[in-house]
């Protein structure tokens, strides 16, 4: 495939739909698609531009070929279009917002895929976590647990993975993820 996948990962309120939303244009204007995800939930509820579907519709989908990449988490399921093989062998690249338990077997699909892990710092993130109000201490905790075990694990591509950190500004966020994009594919192509 002429076109790389760029595989943005975080956890929960560290803000990779906003960074998303903001750097969708940008990312465009350098010849870089934004994927879309299938969820088995309300898009509304989501937060995000993704399409909701019902189980039974995602299983189907699932069934005929029509995801490139999909996962279970957090009781939902979670699919990436088969579409995003057009777009890379067009030599488009593809950003998709991605699993973090799920990057080795993307890995295994995109051998050339460019992990980026959005990170944030635990009181930002408890924050966020707590004004979005969709999860009670207990599970805001386990969350930040989880995430620092993530953070510290250089067993899950440890030195490949890219850190972006959210912890401050969006607008300074969406620079240095367009600065990656712009280093991170073969020279010549953007």
């Amino acid at each position: 495939m002429d076109g790389r996948l760029i595989y943005l990962m975080g956890p929960s309120g560290s803000g990779k739909d906003s960074l998303i939303d903001a750097a969708r244009e940008p990312l465009l204007a350098l010849g870089c698609e934004v994927a879309r995800r299938v969820i088995t939930r309300s898009a509304e509820s989501v937060g995000e531009d993704a399409v909701g579907v019902s189980s039974a519709e995602f299983k189907r989908l699932r069934e005929e070929g029509g995801f490139s990449l999909f996962w279970r988490a957090n009781g939902l399921e979670y699919g990436i279009s088969i579409e995003i093989d057009q777009w890379l062998r067009s030599g488009r690249h593809v950003l998709v917002n991605g699993s973090r338990g799920h990057l080795p077997v993307a890995l295994q699909r995109y051998p050339e895929l460019v992990p980026v892990l959005l990170t944030v710092k635990d009181d930002v993130l408890r924050e966020r976590l707590l004004r979005r109000a969709r999860e009670g201490l207990e599970e805001i905790e386990a969350r930040l647990q989880r995430n620092r075990l993530f953070c510290a694990d250089d067993l899950i591509g440890g030195d490949h993975i890219f850190r972006l950190d959210n912890s401050g500004d969006l607008a300074a966020t969406v620079l240095n993820l367009l600065s990656l994009v712009r280093i991170s594919v073969k020279p010549g192509q953007i």
